[in-house]
């Protein structure tokens, strides 16, 4: 470019130019320039062949692809017609298996090829969690990584929100006459409705609070239990709706004498784990069976599996968290009797006030409260609201509250020409219409919701019409499925509380076919997902017992340690031989604690001399009165568990009652709560001699065992499987006066330790009786095992274990009567992890004195 200077005027360039006299003005340069050109290249204008790899434009690629894309296509043609002719082209498994996951069937589970379901939120839970096989599901296990994570789960927990897919759990309606139902579940469930209080029981009746038990055969109170579950009767008004209509008096419901008159046929619904639903069942239909046959009336029991699903909201903000999405159409009164219909005389203004006011205050719930509601779509929400504004801030809000007025209309009009589209009906008044059938009524069919590309369609449109743009598609929305859906859903809202009125969380209770439409906006909101290990660590927390790992009784239980033996059993075979670790028993052989009561002192805790020598005698098996606990009965076979587990106060005192020892220290929580263990405590007259004949008594059945609270007296970290020995005066002293820096305290050889348990054969253990003097020193008779240890990172670390009643009551016994100024209600117990030599201190609270019954589970 040549210099030249420059000047303050722009020179602008002719709006024409000839092409003409360009061609003239430029041909001289260009033919000097190609001279120059030609003469370095000698007249060769070829592509030389070492130049040739930095570029291929010399090769004409659009040609070659169409001609070999249009032979491809030829040939592909020519095979299509010859596999037509001999078979049928079949889709790929990823396209199938995408298209089934994608499906929101109405009822029902999908399922993989081996016939194992999946959740709705199968999808989900599988791109960040570990699956595992339980009970015919695919269920997530935990999140991935090593299973550590509890620290920041259980400040979640008592901090924030925590969501968990508990759809595994199967409801079994029945539906009858209202006695003909108390009866079957008085033979069945321990407690029953009719072993409540009062007060409990008639709000349990009414539907306006949930019952727990403890699901059993039909037989005796102590026969076989199948699992906790969990029962709600259908409220009487909702259940006589239709007949109430007719009543233009609309007083039919307020009054308890009304429904009384008028409850003659019920309906319930029984909460079953998937792991035992099956023996559930069963058990249902014989005693339903068993009652029509003696009454000559007709019970309908039926399994609604694959119709309704449950999502659990856990932590301190779970209530909050729903307010965000549960905005209620229509709602029911917690107390029945309560309610009063919509009548015409209301006016809109206070029934839209009414419907608001539902879900604003969780204390107005009482605990284990049951609300019916029917809620709009999540979906179609607005993500802010603009309910509360306060005074200030009117003015300034003033055109974004037009604005939203004007998108309010615009996606009125819209909804109002879909739903025509999808129901043939014409659109009245209200821009949405909603279906009014209860939950109780799924077994009839519920309205599945609206297809997500359908409300997408619906939310571009709204935006096209905001920018003043034409949608191609604004008049119709194209909508494929046949099937009549709807824009709110029917729910059940229960109140989750412990034994001791804690808040544990909320249940959503809905149709399956509405699982993901909910699951999307409580995730999105924040609430973190967790799976079963985290719901465990909560139970552990809770100090609530987890099923089914801390019910031995239970054949679900045995099942479950099977496989959890199993997975071990190969975990351990895949690695090298030098860092095995040795086997110890899965599950805990929980007969070998009838030793401590055949071939142990007369005392549990006693060190004395004789009794040594009576505990390592042969010839002592023979003197026993205890007639289960026979020598074959030492040997744990398989997955048994031949005792009994006291979940409530009657079962306790009728045990006692029969091997008569009404005098052992066990005290239940009564009914009344007028006993006290702390009045007991100072109650000098229930201590002395007396009691020196505790140890003698009719014992000739079962082992009756106690769920306990063990809290670590100073170190110790209990794992689950720990077995839970009875302490010596000596060791309980030594003990409590070792300071944490000093080494040794109470610990076994290690020999020992390998061969407390012998394995006999695959699953089959028994407790070895130690020859040595140093090792039967230091040995001690097992009372029970921990079932949940630990949860590390939580600030009160608390262990569930399972002991023998009347060897707790003969430990509280000794500590009583020899400590008399360190009496406390906790009984002092020795804690050893299988695969440790140390003996651990440790408090052990039995929970049936601290709560009348013992039936809450997660």
């Amino acid at each position: 470019m040549s210099s030249t200077t420059k000047t303050n005027n722009a020179v602008l360039p002719p709006r024409k130019i000839n092409l003409q006299k360009f061609r003239e003005s430029r041909g001289p340069e260009l033919e000097s320039l190609h001279s120059l050109v030609s003469t370095r290249l000698n007249n060769d204008f070829r592509s030389h062949r070492n130049k040739r790899r930095r570029t291929t434009s010399y090769d004409n690629q659009a040609a070659k692809k169409n001609k070999k894309r249009r032979r491809r296509n030829e040939t592909s043609a020519c095979l299509e017609k010859d596999k037509e002719e001999k078979e049928v082209k079949v889709v790929p498994r990823r396209i199938r298996r995408r298209i089934e996951l994608r499906m929101n069937l109405e009822k029902g589970f999908s399922s993989s090829g081996d016939g194992t379901k999946r959740l709705r939120t199968h999808v989900w839970y599988a791109k960040r969690f570990a699956m595992t096989k339980l009970w015919g599901f695919y269920l997530p296990l935990g999140l991935q990584g090593r299973g550590r994570g509890s620290r920041a789960l259980l400040k979640w927990f008592k901090q924030d929100v925590l969501v968990h897919d508990a759809s595994y759990h199967v409801s079994v309606q029945l539906e009858g006459p209202e006695d003909s139902l108390i009866s079957v579940l008085k033979t069945l469930m321990v407690p029953s409705p009719s072993d409540l209080s009062e007060t409990s029981s008639r709000s349990v009746i009414m539907g306006a609070m949930y019952g727990s038990a403890m699901l059993h055969h039909v037989g005796a109170p102590l026969s076989q239990p199948i699992a906790p579950v969990t029962y709600m009767w259908r409220p009487v008004c909702q259940q006589n709706r239709d007949s109430d209509a007719m009543d233009h008096d609309g007083d039919g419901c307020d009054k308890p004498e009304n429904i009384e008159s008028s409850s003659s046929s019920r309906q319930m619904w029984v909460w079953i784990h998937v792991s035992a639903f099956s023996e559930g069942f069963d058990a249902l239909k014989f005693a339903c069976q068993k009652e029509m046959d003696e009454r000559g009336i007709l019970i309908n029991c039926v399994s609604l599996e694959g119709q309704l699903a449950k999502l659990e909201v856990l932590g301190l903000k779970a209530f909050q968290h729903l307010q965000k999405i549960l905005h209620p159409v229509t709602c029911s009164s917690e107390n029945p009797w309560q309610l009063r219909k919509h009548s015409a005389v209301d006016s809109d203004h206070d029934f839209q006030l009414k419907k608001s006011s539902v879900l604003e205050n969780e204390e107005n719930f009482s605990s284990h409260a049951i609300v019916s509601l029917r809620v709009k779509d999540p979906r179609i929400m607005p993500d802010k609201r603009f309910a509360d504004v306060p005074e200030s801030l009117s003015t300034g809000m003033l055109c974004v509250s037009e604005a939203e007025a004007r998108e309010d209309v615009a996606l009125a009009e819209i909804l109002d020409k879909n739903e025509e589209l999808l129901s043939g009906t014409k659109p009245g008044g209200n821009s949405i219409i909603y279906d009014n059938k209860d939950l109780w009524d799924s077994s009839s069919g519920v309205s599945p919701p609206m297809e997500e590309r359908v409300l997408c369609m619906e939310k571009n449109v709204l935006r096209m019409d905001k920018f003043c743009l034409d949608a191609s598609n604004s008049g119709m929305l194209n909508t494929s499925t046949k099937v009549q859906c709807s824009r709110s859903c029917p729910i059940l809202l229960i109140k989750n509380n412990d034994p001791k009125g804690l808040l544990i969380g909320w249940s959503i209770i809905l149709p399956l076919s509405w699982v993901r439409v909910f699951w999307a906006p409580l995730i999105s909101k924040g609430a973190h997902a967790i799976g079963l290990r985290e719901k465990h660590w909560v139970a552990s927390e809770m100090g609530m017992p987890f099923f089914p790992s801390d019910f031995p009784d239970c054949n679900a239980y045995s099942f479950f340690m099977a496989n959890e033996a199993a997975v071990f059993n190969k975990k351990v075979e895949r690695s090298p031989p030098d860092v095995r670790p040795w086997r110890v028993p899965i599950p805990p052989p929980w007969d070998t604690i009838c030793h401590a009561f055949n071939e142990g002192p007369t005392r549990v805790g006693n060190s004395q001399i004789n009794n040594e020598e009576k505990m390592f005698n042969g010839n002592s098996l023979s003197n026993s009165d205890s007639g289960n606990c026979s020598t074959s009965s030492f040997v744990h076979h398989g997955n048994t568990f031949d005792g009994v587990v006291a979940r409530t106060h009657f079962v306790l005192t009728d045990f006692l009652r029969e091997i008569q020892g009404d005098h052992l220290l066990l005290f239940s929580q009564l009914p009344d709560k007028k006993t006290s263990i702390f009045k007991l405590l100072k109650d000098e007259s229930k201590f002395g001699p007396r009691m020196n004949g505790i140890s003698h008594f009719s014992y000739g059945r079962k082992l009756c065992f106690l769920r306990i609270l063990l809290h670590a007296y100073k170190e110790g970290v209990f794992e689950e499987g720990a077995v839970v020995c009875a302490p010596q005066l000596t060791d309980i002293s030594l003990l409590i006066s070792r300071s944490g820096t000093d080494e040794g305290g109470l610990q076994m050889p290690q020999s020992a330790v390998r061969s407390y348990f012998k394995e006999q054969s695959p699953a089959k253990w028994e407790l070895h009786k130690p020859e040595d003097a140093i090792a039967r020193e230091s040995h001690r008779w097992p009372i029970g095992f921990v079932t949940t240890g630990f949860v590390r990172g939580s600030k009160k670390p608390v262990a569930e274990a399972l002991c023998e009643a009347v060897l707790l009551a003969r430990l509280r016994e000794e500590q009583w009567n020899n400590m008399p100024k360190k009496r406390r209600k906790e009984i002092y117990v020795l804690v050893r992890n299988l695969r440790s030599s140390s003996y651990r201190l440790a408090l052990a609270t039995i929970v049936l004195e601290q709560q009348e019954e013992d039936v809450e589970f997660m």
